[in-house]
């Protein structure tokens, strides 16, 4: 018989009716919600995960809600090694519940705090980023056990502000000192896949830097016929800032210290990717018809998307409706700028330069503000132990049929790289569901409830891997 075959049962009649009723909680990321305490949202959606885990039937379960003051909460999960394992370092699952806003219009039928499940698909903001982890993490131990596998300590932890860039764990991951123990294998379930055909396993992430631009060049609104070719405009004085850090043209960054050239053995593995996938990236997004991608061909655009440096406009404020706009020259233009560092970039260091950079020699003389955000470092995965690469390859084929794939993502996960930091000898495991059409961040967020199964059966098979190898 297959090994961990219940999990699937278990994860449609069980996890599924639960993971809906933490979709409706409106558990949005402090950066979104500045009253989250006051809201008391992301205390329910903890309330509710850690009520549901507390009941499993996992033999040596123990775990708290932990609390400190002005800080999102964590979920620590405990489960004691098995009698017939002796190893004495401890696996680590990870993921987060706290969520992104709407961040626009929703599909007929779809609502981004209501459950909709249709066919293999679960929609509902958190369902995929990253609602499902603590299920999956629990679910595996609780097969292992069922199955009378063995398994190493575990400790599953589930924090509450990543979306915000994680600017609570480190104070958390300080006050559990000794908590986690001496961490051997971390898995990390929050990130991407390029098909739902295998196990997705991520090499390398980019780091995040966010800024909020303001360009301030009057007092109050002016009608635009006296105040046009007199004073300069907000907004053509933040289209020369932004000149400054990227080329309007190919959307290259101009600030080198923001730059690397990738290492050659990920140059090459985004060669033998596209070969094999075709421009797995070319139907990837849900691209306008007619849309020119950015890149040479399929491996830059790999490349691309997990090695180089890009800026995104992410919010903008200061202008009305183009239904309500009247002719006036506004007096500011404000933006959110978001810039994706390389792996290997120090976020801190490129903020700094970064923030040098827009706010030198200001043009016009114009009244330049730039507000920073908690950074997020980049990371790339260490060499991995034989015994780690069978396994996920092993793992991958158990649980869908085929080896493994690695590849670099674009996103960012804090976690990461505080882990790394604090575990170097720890091998740390980034892989997820986030695959193509699940649109995390953005309207529509769906999981891809077999691929959720199947990271649920190879997490399964990697912690009994863990528990086995020499």
């Amino acid at each position: 018989m297959e090994r961990f075959s219940n999990i699937e049962t278990t994860f449609e009649e069980q996890v599924i009716p639960s993971l809906s009723e933490y979709i409706a909680i409106e558990a949005l990321s402090p950066d979104f919600d500045a009253q989250w305490k006051q809201h008391g949202a992301i205390d329910r959606a903890a309330q509710h995960l850690f009520a549901w885990a507390m009941a499993r039937p996992i033999r040596g379960l123990t775990g708290q809600i932990r609390e400190i003051d002005g800080r999102t909460p964590v979920i620590v999960l405990e489960i004691p090694a098995s009698d017939d394992c002796d190893r004495e370092d401890t696996v680590l699952l990870y993921g987060h519940l706290d969520k992104q806003p709407p961040l626009g219009d929703w599909s007929e039928g779809l609502h981004p705090f209501s459950a909709v499940r249709r066919g293999d698909l679960l929609f509902g903001r958190g369902s995929v980023d990253d609602g499902y982890s603590i299920y999956a993490s629990l679910l595996a131990l609780e097969s292992i056990q069922q199955t009378g596998e063995p398994h190493a300590r575990v400790v599953v932890l589930i924090e509450a502000s990543e979306e915000s860039g994680s600017p609570d764990l480190s104070a958390h991951l300080d006050a559990m000192d000794g908590v986690l123990g001496d961490v051997g294998l971390v898995l990390c379930l929050d990130s991407g896949a390029l098909s739902y055909d295998r196990l997705w396993v991520t090499d390398s992430l980019r780091g995040n830097i966010s800024v909020t631009l303001r360009v301030e060049v009057l007092t109050q609104g002016v009608h635009s016929g006296e105040a046009s070719g007199v004073v300069p405009s907000s907004f053509r004085i933040i289209r020369q800032l932004l000149d400054r850090i990227e080329s309007a043209a190919t959307g290259d960054i101009l600030i080198p210290e923001l730059n690397v050239q990738p290492p050659e053995h990920q140059l090459a593995a985004a060669v033998t990717l596209n070969e094999a996938m075709h421009d797995p990236l070319s139907h990837h997004f849900p691209t306008v018809e007619g849309l020119e991608l950015m890149g040479r061909d399929g491996a830059d655009r790999l490349i691309r998307q997990s090695w180089a440096a890009t800026v995104s406009i992410v919010g903008f404020e200061g202008a009305p409706r183009p239904q309500d706009a009247g002719n006036v020259l506004r007096p500011s233009t404000t933006v959110k700028i978001s810039i994706r560092t390389p792996p290997s970039v120090n976020a801190g260091d490129a903020q700094a330069v970064l923030i040098e950079t827009l706010t030198a020699h200001p043009p016009y003389g114009a009244k330049v503000t730039v507000e920073p955000e908690a950074t997020a470092q980049g990371w790339v995965a260490k060499q991995r132990a034989s015994w780690l690469q069978a396994a996920l390859d092993d793992a991958s084929r158990h649980a869908f049929g085929q080896a493994a794939g690695f590849l670099g993502e674009g996103g960012s996960i804090p976690f990461l790289a505080e882990l790394g930091h604090r575990f170097p000898e720890a091998h740390l495991v980034a892989t997820g569901a986030l695959g193509p059409g699940s649109n995390a961040h953005g309207p529509d967020e769906s999981l891809h409830v077999p691929t959720a199964i199947g990271i649920t059966k190879a997490v399964a098979h990697l912690v009994r891997a863990h528990a086995v190898h020499d």
